[in-house]
């Protein structure tokens, strides 16, 4: 993997956990709402639904023919990958929910306001950010935040070794409203899947076969 797709990888999963909170500069929203959200990178666009809450957030994507259900809870400092379908989840520490390879901890954030944008019908304020590495690759672009800390919408791109590459971020249909507690928690009736420590996701109880190839049979 290249380092562009590498540092778009680790930028995707840190933005998918707790709302693009990479720094002290970028603080979690102050309510609870829900959003549809569009992430465009590297030739894909990603749709969630984003159900978010302090501490917690709920992402729902279609992945094929299958339902996929995200559950971040930073409170407990886990992860849960749910499969309705199979009426299975996963479990890891969150830390594993985002990418291993480039620790973005170890950038330089700079922010600077801009000015303020109308972004899908919603007030917020345009901000410069730019994050820096010690090995020279930087990842520049905009925010636009509401004044509640949401952030509606990004465009950046990660440069690093002669390499660059865009990557878009939009929410729409933002809701600011409570939201139910249960939809942070494990629904009952699901099984917790074992984790197969060469890779995959194991093999569900009471079959002989992966989990991995019961989905693939679903497609």
């Amino acid at each position: 993997m290249n380092f562009v797709k590498q540092t778009l990888r680790a930028l995707l999963l840190t933005w998918v956990s707790f709302g693009a909170s990479w720094a002290a500069e970028l603080p979690e929203p102050k309510v609870e709402y829900s959003a549809d959200s569009v992430v465009e990178a590297e030739q894909m666009t990603l749709k969630a639904t984003i159900y978010h809450a302090l501490d917690k957030e709920r992402r729902e994507q279609e992945k094929g023919s299958m339902k996929q259900v995200l559950i971040l809870r930073k409170d407990k400092n886990l992860a849960w990958m749910l499969m309705p379908e199979q009426k299975m989840y996963m479990e890891m520490p969150s830390t594993q929910a985002k990418n291993k390879e480039i620790d973005l901890s170890n950038y330089k954030i700079e922010r600077t306001e801009v000015g303020k944008e109308v972004v899908e019908g919603v007030d917020t304020t345009k901000s410069k950010v730019v994050m820096t590495g010690a090995d020279g690759a930087s990842f520049d672009g905009f925010l636009w935040t509401t004044p509640e800390g949401i952030t509606m919408k990004m465009d950046a791109v990660a440069q690093g070794k002669g390499e660059k590459s865009q990557i878009k971020m939009t929410l729409k249909n933002l809701k600011i409203a409570k939201q139910d507690p249960a939809l942070f928690e494990i629904p009952a009736g699901y099984h917790k899947m074992p984790v197969n420590p060469f890779g995959g996701m194991g093999k569900a109880p009471g079959s002989g076969h992966d989990l991995d190839e019961r989905m693939n049979e679903k497609k």
